[in-house]
């Protein structure tokens, strides 16, 4: 259940450098990109110039994904990256709405529900449940991650209903925290 961002080339740019500490061939990026392969092989270091930006492991948008704000990676591991391996970008849109969702422990938004306007360091603390199985995502733009205190795999939510975790490329279903993805206008 991929949902194609769409975003003008005047919000922002990320460049991708082949070596670390912004060495090496470089690519400048400033709309989506399915598969970045034709245009380098490994990245370790990143520089956003604007505009915020979900990049993946794996072409189409698919695999571990790394949400990455305007600013500077010398190395794959300050964007929490487990390899040199970025395959696909898309651009998100500003937002400056408000933020609502709920979130399920069974899949097709069933069991018991929690609904939740602002961030949340510890899900077990907060919902008493460990795994997710499904949200809904009714407003704004928001970051599971694996683990509490934002630290992990990462996914990136959009608004729409998320049946199953695989909807969110996730496999499984713990959910330690998230948040609230805010951009700066």
């Amino acid at each position: 259940m991929m949902r194609k961002i769409h975003s003008p080339a005047t919000m922002g740019k990320i460049i991708f450098y082949e070596g670390r500490n912004f060495q090496g061939r470089h690519w400048e990026c400033s709309s989506d990109c399915m598969d970045t392969f034709r245009h380098f092989n490994c990245c370790n270091s990143i520089r956003v110039s604007g505009g915020h930006w979900v990049t993946y492991e794996k072409p189409y948008y698919m695999g571990y994904q790394y949400i990455l704000g305007p600013g500077e990676y010398p190395d794959y591991h300050s964007w929490m990256g487990f390899n040199n391996c970025i395959r696909s970008c898309q651009m998100f849109p500003p937002y400056r709405g408000s933020y609502r969702m709920r979130i399920y422990n069974r899949p097709n938004l069933m069991g018991h529900t929690m609904e939740f306007m602002d961030d949340c360091p510890n899900v077990y603390e907060r919902f008493r449940y460990r795994d997710i199985f499904s949200c809904n995502i009714l407003e704004g733009y928001w970051i599971f991650y694996e683990h509490p205190n934002y630290r992990g795999r990462q996914y990136f939510l959009r608004p729409g209903e998320y049946r199953a975790c695989g909807d969110w490329s996730c496999h499984n279903p713990m959910v330690g925290s998230f948040r609230r993805m805010r951009t700066l206008i």
